[in-house]
């Protein structure tokens, strides 16, 4: 009795290793038109902050057609390499390079210091199977001074891009095309700024 026990357990079939999620970025570089001298002066880069649900590396969703759009919720099988705000302060660091020196905050090597809020990072369902990437970046602008900070500016960019797909490789694309468009907004903006005049 117990051999017997013993081959049908041996005949079970065994479970499926569970599934690991798909990684995603935002590909490769953001491709900006680039200056052989500095167009403006040095800016530093603070990291960008985000909000909770957007600062882990799981790719969000929202169904807003059900009534709880409020709520995030996240894909079980894809998952962003980096958190969506690193995501994004690498590729705001690779557009403004193309145009200017970009440095780190607190070197004291630059006049003009940029800091951004990452308010929106996620893909948006209007109705079952539309949806779009939506990225909300806020920006502000200052002159760092040992004295007093100066305001320089303050600007908010909203961007949406329709999603290929219904599901997390769609939203992914989107959020890609979304981010490309934001960062050149960004640039564009922290350009028309006028710089500081010196102290």
């Amino acid at each position: 009795m117990a051999v017997l026990v013993f081959l049908s357990a041996c005949s079970l079939p065994l479970p499926d290793k569970p599934t690991r999620p798909e990684p995603y970025d935002l590909g490769p570089p953001l491709a900006l038109a680039s200056s052989t001298t500095a167009s403006g002066p040095a800016l530093a880069l603070d990291a960008i902050e985000a909000t909770q649900a957007i600062d882990g590396t799981a790719v969000v969703y929202r169904l807003m057609y059900s009534g709880d759009g409020q709520q995030p919720r996240p894909y079980a099988q894809a998952r962003w390499t980096m958190s969506p705000p690193q995501l994004v302060t690498q590729r705001l660091r690779e557009g403004l390079a193309a145009t200017r020196p970009v440095v780190d905050v607190g070197m004291g090597l630059a006049p003009v210091e940029l800091r951004a809020r990452l308010d929106e990072f996620a893909q948006i369902f209007s109705a079952p199977g539309v949806s779009e990437g939506v990225v909300r970046l806020r920006l502000t602008l200052i002159a760092p001074a040992a004295q007093s900070t100066r305001l320089l500016g303050q600007h908010t960019i909203v961007v949406r891009k329709p999603a290929p797909s219904a599901d997390a490789a769609g939203g992914v694309s989107a959020l890609r095309a979304a981010t490309d468009e934001a960062v050149k907004q960004a640039v564009a903006w922290v350009q028309s700024v006028p710089a500081p005049a010196p102290r």
